[in-house]
Order: C-alpha cells, then structure tokens, then sequence
C-alpha cells in the first residue's frame, strides 16, 4: 500500500475434484492476450494511478511487438474453472499442485483491478525454488479475470462477497478437510484483506492453516489514502488501442516494473469492446469499486494480528505501521520484512525475492515441533 499512500499525498498536494470443475473450451485466446494453458489434466486497490499520457486525443499507436502478450502456460500447471453455485460463480484457477500428497498449498488472492496471473511469475519461482515441494493455487475473484457470474447485478465487491467467494473455491477445490492439503494463505492488497477476513472460518472448517501473509496493505495508511483516490484514479487512461499499449501503459508509469510480468498478467485484466473510442478496456473498473474501499480495510489489522496461526506482513518500502500493528510487532505477533527497490506490485516487480520470504515462512512455520509456537504466533 505504501506507492498508493505516497501516491496519495501527491495528489493533495497538487488435480482438482471433477464435480466442481469444467474444461476450459475457449482454448485459443490470443485476442485475450493468449493466457491459456490449455487442455490441462484434472480438472490493495489496482494500478497506483499514474500521469496520464493524454491517450484520448492522441492518434493511434501501432502495437509495440516488445510489449505483446505472453503465455501462462509456462507458469502453472493448470487453468480451470471452478463451480462455485452458492456464489454464482465460475471461477477462474491456476494450479500447480505440490509434488507429495502431504504437501502444502499457497492460494493466492489479488488485490483490486489485477487478477490471479499477478501471481504467475512468482509462482514458477516458488515450484522451482521448492522443486515442487509446495504447491501454488492463485484465482481471480468476482468481477475480475476470467471469473463470471450468473447473477445479473453483479457489482456488489464488499468484504462478505469476497470472503464468501474465496471460501467457496477453497471448498470446491478441496471439499474434504481431513484430506486437504496444509494451506497457506496469501493476500495482496484488498486480497490480503480477504484472506485475513477468511482464515478464522477455514480454522472452524478445521483446514490446516500454515499462515497467513499480507503483501502490501496496512490499514492506517490505506484509510488515509481513500479520500484522495478518486483524484488518483483520474490520471489513468480510459482505454487503449492495443493490449501492447496497455502492457506498456503499466511497464513506463512504473505500476509494474518487470515487463515480462506485465506482459503475462495485464491482459487478463482487459477487455476489447470494438464500441468504445479505445477499445481496450478495463475488465474492473476501480472507480466502481468505491463504495467497498472501506469495508476492505477498515478493522484490518484487528483481524490481522487475531487469526490464530502465524502471521507474516511483507511491506513495499518503509510503510508506516499503524498503532495497533507497531504495539503488535513490539510484541513479537507477526513477522514484517520489507522489500526494498518495488512498487507496490512487490510479487511481480520481484518475484524471486518474495518468492524467497515466503518460502523461507513456510518452511519455518511447517517444520517446527508439536507444541511449539510458530513464528508471529501469539
């Protein structure tokens, strides 16, 4: 949350169970900027706005070749859609299963405006980084990526929607808690919000939770920066004329910095509307989003520093702790690093380095002694 913030203060002053799965058909998707892994077996707020490029009156841009898109398939093992029939959803999944059948899953939740690819270059370093060992689950929630909804009015984007729909692809995905996997539960952004608002029920489901890690958000700073987003949101362009532009919209703003992770993850997050003056489109657009900024981080880091398991908060640059998690660190209830030299898309800008922290949580909270407290475990 951190560039958001700083941000802010700019703009003042100036294999998965076959009932619950269904095969993916639409098998070529190079106009969707080819994210499709294929036939598979098996089965924050968004963009920190930055200034605008006058995109609307300028003439149209030939795509820029080293801005097209790229292929997930090399980043999971699978891409499904799971039925989620309670929520009306059918949601999209990435997945790369653990190597063992006692192993542990990280599902991942995005923030606001991105979607599960986010995650994808992040995730092949952790499979490598593991060789297998832990497993990677990233989604995209209602109202983003792939993942549709059945219900016509589909806006609602509130803390309970969410958390119920993340609880619901846990469920479908891994219906039996006895035999599910160790999950780790892994949030950016509005993201981390849900995963911290989910974990308490997972526990009462009685899932094996291994932590929980928030990457980016701290309640304080993200309550401060609301009322300046609509000025924020402002600068972004309205659409654009090619999925190469809008790579390249996120690489030179700096709203991601490693272009290979733009390139994967930001079409995914646009729509072609040939009836628009631009014609690609914002799959979310964040203003619509306003009227649930609040509940997303309000109470945050209560919840936060409550979930009973260990608790790992991965920061952007020297964000500033609010009171309630300064008192929490001083008392030793969760682990804080930060990562210097990011955006805050820290798991695509470094996707190594974060990579690297988690698994360094996992193994120290997976493998320690019956009876013994994990890391960030009051």
């Amino acid at each position: 949350m951190s560039d958001l913030y700083r941000s802010a203060l700019s703009a003042r002053i100036a294999k998965l169970p076959p009932p619950s799965i269904f095969p993916d058909e639409d098998l070529d998707e190079e106009g969707e900027g080819a994210d499709t892994i294929g036939n598979l077996p098996g089965s924050g707020l968004g963009p920190p706005a930055m200034p605008s490029r006058n995109s609307q009156t300028k003439s149209k841009r030939l795509p820029n070749p080293s801005f097209s898109p790229i292929s997930a398939a090399g980043f999971f093992a699978e891409a499904v859609q799971v039925a989620v029939p309670h929520c009306q959803l059918d949601s999209r999944v990435y997945y790369t299963a653990p190597n063992s059948q006692n192993g542990t899953v990280m599902i991942c939740h995005h923030g606001a405006g991105y979607s599960g690819l986010s995650f994808a270059c992040f995730a092949k370093e952790v499979t490598e980084v593991t060789k297998g060992e832990l497993g990677v689950l990233s989604l995209d929630a209602r109202r983003h990526g792939k993942t549709t909804s059945s219900n016509v009015d589909d806006r609602d984007l509130s803390i309970d929607i969410l958390k119920a729909d993340f609880l619901g692809v846990v469920q479908a995905v891994f219906p039996d808690p006895s035999t599910a996997p160790t999950l780790l539960l892994v949030g950016h952004s509005m993201g981390g919000s849900v995963v911290v608002h989910s974990c308490a029920t997972l526990l009462e489901k009685k899932y094996k939770i291994g932590g929980v890690a928030v990457l980016d958000v701290v309640e304080g700073s993200a309550i401060e920066a609301l009322p300046h987003m609509h000025s924020l949101l402002n600068a972004r362009p309205e659409g654009f004329d090619s999925i190469e532009e809008a790579i390249e919209w996120h690489v030179s703003t700096k709203a991601i910095r490693s272009a290979n992770s733009a390139r994967i993850s930001i079409p995914s997050i646009i729509l072609h509307d040939d009836t628009a003056v631009k014609p690609y489109q914002w799959r979310t657009p964040l203003r619509s989003t306003a009227p649930y900024w609040s509940s997303w981080f309000t109470g945050l880091s209560a919840q936060f520093l409550a979930v009973r398991t260990a608790r790992l908060l991965v920061l952007a640059g020297t964000d500033r702790l609010d009171k309630e998690l300064m008192i929490g660190q001083m008392q030793g209830k969760f682990q804080m690093v930060v990562v210097p030299g990011v955006g805050h898309m820290l798991q695509e800008d470094d996707p190594t380095r974060l990579a690297e922290i988690l698994v360094e949580f996992w193994r120290r909270n997976e493998r320690v002694t019956i009876g013994v407290k994990k890391i960030g475990e009051s």
